[in-house]
């Protein structure tokens, strides 16, 4: 299992890493799902409005962009971008603080890997319970 992270063009700095690896296997685990590789990519608005651009053709600012590289049944790998200026953003929206809405974009982002979707309103009511079950999760392996 391999987990890594990078902070691009950003000052953040994941503090928790390996809690955060092992909070990352368990939700793996419990979507009956093994991580073969899967590297989380920490980056700035700009830096994820290119990549939006250049590989999604959306112009459009958003929190978390998910590449799905997964080549055998029931592994999980990919690539996750994350904006941490989006997550500082929409942790001040929803009245969250930034630690909890970045579980839940990271969470969101491995469990687009495991197949599940947002784009209807039944998909995004489910992946919201899903991101709370994960958050959950990471409560209890700190």
């Amino acid at each position: 299992m391999a987990i890594r992270f990078f902070e691009e063009e950003t000052p953040f700095k994941l503090s928790k890493r390996n809690t955060h690896k092992k909070w990352i296997g368990e939700i793996a685990k419990s979507e009956g799902k093994q991580i073969s590789e899967l590297v989380f990519i920490f980056c700035s608005d700009e830096y994820l409005h290119e990549i939006n651009l250049s590989y999604l053709n959306h112009d459009t600012y958003t929190d978390i962009i998910t590449f799905d590289h997964t080549e055998k049944e029931n592994t999980l790998e990919g690539e996750i971008y994350i904006s941490i200026e989006r997550v500082i953003e929409n942790a001040t929206i929803v009245g969250e603080t930034f630690e909890r809405e970045l579980l839940r974009v990271m969470s969101h982002g491995v469990l687009h890997l495991s197949g599940y979707k947002d784009k209807t309103d039944q998909e995004a009511n489910l992946m919201r319970k899903k991101e709370e079950e994960a958050i959950k999760l990471f409560e209890g392996v700190q």
